[in-house]
């Protein structure tokens, strides 16, 4: 049986964007099936739609942290602020690897980034170092949820 971060970095390299490869590698613990899952977070990869903001394999991090522990009734604020805290515990381990959780920084890109994706060839899978971030995104949810 493949890890969460095997199941993340194979995802990725056959063409989900690092939202979905998160996000995916974790569906069926969310209770989401997987097309849903990779629907859901299809609009994260690339900063949020290539706009190179958060990191998508963070985004996908916070989304299965959300189904996993999330919150739904608005007035408990005790539970909003513990999931907040969790959230922000995440982006802080993440960054602790990485140094940043912004998409462009990681990448190293300055200037807006087009909305047209990157065709998927094999130097831009040597070149890209996104792997390591879903795998570091799903190494910290194991962690946190299923003390891998």
């Amino acid at each position: 049986m493949k890890s969460h971060s095997e199941k993340a970095a194979e995802l990725f390299s056959t063409g989900c964007n690092c939202s979905q490869a998160v996000f995916g590698a974790f569906a069926e613990d969310c209770g989401i099936d997987f097309e849903t899952a990779l629907k859901l977070s299809s609009s994260f990869g690339g900063g949020m739609g290539r706009l190179r903001e958060v990191c998508g394999a963070v985004t996908g991090m916070f989304m299965v942290a959300g189904l996993l522990c999330g919150y739904s009734d608005t007035d408990d604020k005790e539970k909003k602020d513990n999931h907040y805290k969790l959230i922000q515990q995440l982006a802080n381990e993440f960054t602790a690897v990485h140094t940043t959780y912004i998409c462009r920084e990681l990448l190293g890109t300055i200037g807006k980034s087009s909305f047209v994706s990157s065709p998927r060839t094999a130097e831009y899978y040597k070149t890209r170092p996104c792997v390591s971030f879903v795998i570091t995104a799903s190494e910290i949810l194991d962690k946190h949820f299923f003390n891998n």
